[in-house]
């Protein structure tokens, strides 16, 4: 009767394990010093962002009609779409409707759906803002239902304001939200009192 011979692992160097322990170690403290570094990556609502406040103005998808957004600062100061730098205000996205939201590629034109404004304000300057929305051009002649918000950024996202109007015919113009800014950045006596802005120019 023949044994058997009986198979044997091959013997590990200590050597390697020790260096593979190492390894996790050093990857794992790594982890741990890239999250002491930033620990505000840590926390839920951040928003990464150069803005102390956004506005967002959209309408329905879909829609062809061109909507403005009128914002005004405490100093006075305009920002529409002719003037989409003033201060500290920022227009970063004037929406056209149908006229803007295509872009061509090899002779296929691609429609974008989404109607929406957005405006950032990128400091704190103390005092009133007003934000109106103006119904610019119409190629329905149809009404159009506007959605406003107001989000302050800085230090966690917080909605300050979220409101619905309607625009009934081209030339209408609206106030959606009048608010306070105090020095500390806290947005105080939000209201919708009307005011125009359009007619100041």
């Amino acid at each position: 009767m023949r044994r058997r011979r009986s198979s044997r692992e091959p013997e590990v160097d200590p050597f390697y394990d020790m260096l593979f322990n190492m390894l996790i170690a050093f990857v794992f403290c790594f982890i741990v010093a890239l999250l002491a570094m930033n620990p505000k990556a840590l926390k839920a609502g951040d928003i990464p962002s150069k803005a102390e406040y956004i506005i967002n103005v959209s309408w329905p998808d879909n829609n062809p009609n061109d909507i403005d957004t009128w914002v005004q600062d405490p100093r006075g100061e305009l920002l529409w779409y002719r003037q989409r730098e003033s201060g500290l205000m920022y227009l970063d996205r004037d929406d056209r409707g149908d006229a803007n939201d295509a872009i061509v590629i090899n002779g296929q034109r691609i429609m974008s759906p989404f109607r929406q404004e957005v405006v950032t304000l990128r400091g704190i300057v103390p005092g009133e803002y007003t934000v109106n929305v103006q119904y610019y051009k119409s190629k329905n002649a149809q009404p159009v239902e506007v959605t406003v918000n107001v989000i302050k950024v800085n230090p966690r996202a917080e909605v300050v304001f979220y409101g619905q109007l309607k625009l009934a015919r081209q030339g209408d113009e609206a106030t959606a939200v009048r608010f306070t800014v105090l020095a500390d950045g806290r947005v105080t006596q939000v209201n919708t009192l009307p005011k125009s802005l359009a007619q100041k120019i």
